[in-house]
């Protein structure tokens, strides 16, 4: 009989009671979860875990040692399962052992008030030890046994790096780097940043090199501006933008296509022209990517506007404007601005709005639109115009729906509704006169069967047209018959390569699946071989589903299909639920097509692979940069009837539209995405990091020199509370690089408002800064009496959840 002198204190008897009461409650969940998983063919272990976690509350309800012993048993078969199935991988174990390692720290500051409850627990929990022991081993070695039992999975590779085929490429040797040449009329990068890409051909490269990986660390702050345009209440602000820099000024376009002249050596405002765009016309956000510079030729450089900035509005107007007053151009248009809607048809503010600088070859200005996505199939047309940049007509109209409208359409007429758009920007070819649409989707993107044969023929296509004559000379296409919203959302970059002594010039494309190809961008024709490979079957609409997919031989930034093992979550609980997400999901792979019976994973996600940032180039090095995305989307097709359940409705019903998801007027199914796979009561993403990564491609051969995580921990957590972990975790990132010819990248792009210079040699940060906003946009880098500046505008980004800000910074040496 326990004397009450040997017997503990209440409150350390309430205190094993109440962790007997939480270890019963996890375990509970967590075996209730584990037979669930189990019956979808899932992973043993959390039935195992679970039954031992409720032992161990069992004992630690009687005060017996044996609670020690069982949960003890329980955590060494945790920490051997989990090494078994991820290795040393770091990320990967914190749901698998931080919450455990937790839990035994918790149980063990138990054991003092045990020993005085249980007298007879040593040799009663050794008893219960050796029979814990056996029962979760063989329990263990039941589970461990289970995948040698079934038939082996079998996994989808990403495409190898190759070197070109002789029989299916160009020449026998791999392509080379050709010396690169630039158009006298082109302005080139150096002193200047002339274009949203560094030029037209869009490398993203400038050959200065007064900033090297051996001095960066002594970059210092010179001068920050700020636009003022700051969203009132919770309008959608992402900016993205990069501002251009000739001569002695940066233009700069804010959220709502505010351009602003600035003074490049000290960040002073020269003059600004505010277009007065009204919030409705917001679409999926407040976005201006860039001008574009023009000068006119044959015109004194002293005649108002002989130098221009040009650029498009959320609210369908291209205006002009002089780039040294800001003051309109009144030879532009109808007093410097142009009426984009023309011909467009039925619209409402918001849903016709252009996000992107305009690309001017040849005095032609070619400007496309973004068409919200997801509202209705009779939207508003993906026509794409060239304009003159001297008078703002319009020379030609490129409508993929009919060939036959090479301007504006017959009087009663519009552009063909519904067809595919270029919200992104186009590269451009001054030599060869062409420019390079990157083309997305139909306004529907998940329901295909209602398109007609051109918006298959194009759709998702890459497509060269003449600057000259509006036709198209090629498209080649990056998916068949897509349903998955891959629409192409970078630039393609123009570069020359030698093969076989034969200087080609290509294009080199970055897709959203993770693929990039290689063309001959006169002809069209892969320098590398593309795959037609079988893909997944099924889905709501089978017959209208391609047989086989494009992948690229040269060089892909997927990876390879998911497993049950990938998922991720803060603690066993959140992991466990995504396991039994993913067992209940469609999938097989890429291009696993939707599903209305139940969700499907889409992986990669529609931010990529690579978006609207692009890849670089170094041509000198033969050298692409390319930071990309690594998440998957949790998707599922709606029923018309559950739409209208939940009150979905386009951009163009009485009050607008609703944020529930995309209705997709004219098709059988509205759609609901999960953007990432996040879980909805942490945030946090089902699949384990990295989300996000930055490499280093050989550009003739497409071989990986180095690929690593792209973001660290410090701005993200569960709850959206942040880590502040500096730790590599790879964070999803939107914008891209800016090389230099010192052997720098200079990068921002990720979650964690850092910017970055990087080694191109090895891929190591040599040098970092706090951003005082998010970093979503492309770098810039430009010269002023002899000293490079590295810019930044630090817009934040509603959708990459991070602070929004109007700062444009500007780095230097001392």
């Amino acid at each position: 009989m326990t004397r009450a002198a040997d017997r503990p204190p209440a409150l350390l008897r309430a205190y094993v009671v109440i962790l007997a009461v939480l270890i019963a409650a996890v375990g509970l969940i967590i075996a209730g979860g584990g037979v669930w998983l189990l019956l979808l063919g899932g992973s043993f272990y959390y039935l195992i875990a679970g039954l031992g976690l409720l032992a161990t509350a069992w004992f630690l309800f009687r005060g017996e040692m044996t609670a020690l012993w069982i949960y003890v048993v329980t955590f060494v078969f945790t920490l051997v399962w989990a090494l078994w199935e991820r290795g040393l991988a770091g990320w990967a174990q914190v749901p698998r052992l931080v919450g455990p390692a937790i839990v035994l720290a918790l149980v063990l500051l138990a054991v003092p008030t045990l020993r005085r409850m249980d007298k007879r627990g040593a040799r009663r929990g050794m008893r219960g030890a050796v029979v814990a022991s056996a029962v979760v081993v063989a329990a263990g070695l039941a589970g461990l046994a289970q995948p040698l039992l079934q038939p082996p999975a079998v996994f989808a590779q990403a495409a190898p790096s190759v070197e070109p085929d002789p029989s299916a490429a160009p020449g026998t040797e791999p392509a080379t780097p050709a010396t690169p040449t630039a158009p006298a009329t082109e302005l080139e990068t150096g002193a200047d940043w002339p274009a949203y890409g560094g030029t037209y051909h869009a490398t993203r490269y400038s050959p200065l090199d007064q900033i090297t990986p051996a001095n960066v660390r002594d970059l210092k702050q010179i001068w920050e501006f700020r636009t003022g345009d700051m969203p009132e209440d919770d309008e959608g602000y992402s900016p993205e933008n990069t501002p251009l820099k000739i001569g002695d000024t940066l233009f700069v376009c804010s959220a709502m296509g505010i351009v602003i002249g600035v003074d490049a050596a000290t960040g002073r405002e020269e003059w600004r022209f505010d277009p007065g765009v009204a919030d409705d016309a917001i679409p999926y956000g407040a976005t201006c990517r860039g001008v574009a510079y023009y000068q006119v030729p044959d015109i004194s450089a002293d005649a108002q506007c002989a130098a221009r900035i040009i650029w498009g509005t959320l609210d369908a107007r291209l205006i002009a404007v002089d780039a040294v007053t800001g003051q309109p151009c009144a030879d532009f248009g109808s007093n410097g601005e142009v009426n984009l809607e023309e011909g467009i048809g039925d619209t409402v503010p918001g849903w016709y709005a252009v996000t992107s600088a305009p690309t001017i070859v040849r005095g032609i200005a070619v400007i496309g639109a973004q068409v919200r996505d997801g509202q209705a199939e009779d939207a508003p047309s993906g026509v794409v115009r060239g304009y003159d940049a001297s008078t703002g007509a319009l020379v030609w109209a490129w409508d993929l729906g009919n060939p036959s409208i090479t301007t504006l359409p017959p009087e009663g007429e519009v552009y063909t509704r519904g067809t595919p758009n270029m919200w992104t920007t186009a590269s451009g070819d001054e030599a060869l006169g062409h420019v390079y649409l990157p083309l997305g989707n139909s306004s529907v993107d998940y329901y295909g069967s209602n398109r007609s044969e051109r918006e298959n023929e194009y759709a998702t296509s890459l497509v060269a047209v003449d600057v000259t004559t509006g036709r198209d000379v090629w498209h080649f296409r990056t998916v068949n018959n897509d349903i998955w919203d891959y629409d192409l959302g970078g630039q393609g970059s123009l570069v020359d390569l030698t093969v076989d002594g034969q200087t080609v010039p290509v294009i080199v494309l970055p897709t959203k699946q993770g693929d990039i190809y290689v063309l001959d961008r006169r002809t069209g024709e892969p320098l590398f071989p593309v795959e037609q490979r079988a893909t997944p079957r099924g889905g709501v609409e089978p017959e209208y589903l391609a047989e086989t997919q494009p992948f690229s031989t040269y060089h892909t930034l997927a990876k390879r299909d998911l497993t049950e093992a990938d998922m991720w979550g803060a603690t066993p609980i959140d992991q466990l639920w995504c396991r039994i997400q993913f067992r209940m999901a469609a999938y097989d792979g890429i291009y696993t097509p939707p599903t209305t019976d139940r969700h499907w994973i889409q992986y990669p996600g529609y931010n990529g692979g690579s978006d609207w940032g692009g890849i670089a180039i170094d041509p000198q090095r033969g050298i692409i940069v390319a930071n990309y995305n690594d998440m998957p989307n949790h998707n599922r097709l709606l029923t018309r009837d559950e739409a209208d359940e939940r009150g979905l409705a386009p951009i163009n019903a009485p009050g607008g539209p609703s944020d529930q998801g995309g209705v997709q007027v004219g098709a059988p199914y509205a759609i609901e995405v999960n953007a990432g796979w996040r879980v909805k009561w942490t945030g946090l993403l089902c699949k384990e990091p990295p989300y996000g990564g930055i490499r280093a491609i050989e550009l003739s051969t497409g071989r990986t020199l180095w690929d690593k995580p792209f973001g660290t921990a410090r701005k993200n957590g569960p709850f959206g509370i942040p880590s502040m972990l500096p730790l590599d975790i790879g964070t999803p990132n939107n914008g891209g690089a800016v090389l230099t010819a010192s052997g720098l990248i200079f990068i921002a792009a990720a979650t964690d408002d850092l910017f970055r210079a990087i080694d191109i040699a090895t891929g190591e940060t040599v040098w970092q800064t706090t951003l005082p906003a998010g970093g979503q946009s492309n770098p810039f880098t430009f010269e002023v009496d002899g000293k490079q500046f590295v810019g930044l505008m630090t817009g934040g980004h509603h959708f990459m959840e991070t602070p929004i800000g109007d700062q444009v910074i500007a780095w230097a040496l001392p």
